[in-house]
């Protein structure tokens, strides 16, 4: 699986929030979808959140268009390196060598094990230009995560990211533009798990 930068931007948004449309975004011909997909994240850490702390996160997920094992290392702001391998049969119990490697020095020779799950309801719109390409990608998530062993009722919330397959300021300056106007709010986390964490035990 091919490695990327990842640039996007994250938006909080009410239960009820109504996505606006991304017509004006520059280069925009066209808008794609809705396409629902549903995801499942396992999400990987030390015993005492090392990798969290590096704002590093390391998932398995299954669903959707992406399905693999994913590391997010910084890489700037608003943007993260995704280092990916496929998943494996059987495989939800060892990370992929490649990606332990990756964060080793982070972990300093602990054991990296599942920390929470989130499961996410992603529907999906593509901004086309022109010829077809993907100027960016919208996606409204309504997301359900719990710590891993957790009892009690689990953390819900809905957000709303942006991303751009390559740097582009002012697609995502609209985008952020629009979303703010229709009542979105800039997100108070940098990620899902970062939410999940930060929460009450």
């Amino acid at each position: 699986m091919a490695d990327h930068l990842e640039i996007e931007q994250k938006f909080d948004v009410e239960a009820g929030f109504t996505l606006p449309g991304f017509a004006t975004v520059p280069g925009c011909a066209s808008v794609s979808g809705p396409v629902t997909h549903h995801l499942s994240a396992t999400y990987y850490d030390t015993p005492g959140n090392g990798l969290a702390a590096s704002k590093i996160t390391l998932r398995r997920r299954t669903g959707g268009t992406d399905a693999g094992w994913h590391l997010k290392l910084p890489a700037g702001a608003g943007a993260r390196r995704e280092v990916q391998e496929p998943l494996v049969p059987g495989d939800e119990g060892q990370v992929p060598e490649r990606l332990a490697a990756a964060v080793a020095e982070v972990a300093g020779g602990q054991p990296l094990a599942p920390i929470a799950v989130l499961s996410t309801q992603r529907t999906l719109r593509t901004v086309l230009g022109a010829a077809g390409e993907v100027i960016a990608e919208v996606a409204d998530d309504v997301v359900t995560a719990r710590r891993e062993g957790a009892a009690g009722v689990p953390l819900r919330w809905r957000e709303v990211e942006v991303e751009v397959p390559q740097e582009s300021p002012a697609v995502l300056a609209e985008a952020a533009r629009l979303l703010l106007a229709a009542g979105a709010r800039p997100a108070a986390k940098g990620s899902k798990l970062a939410r999940l964490l930060d929460s009450p035990a």
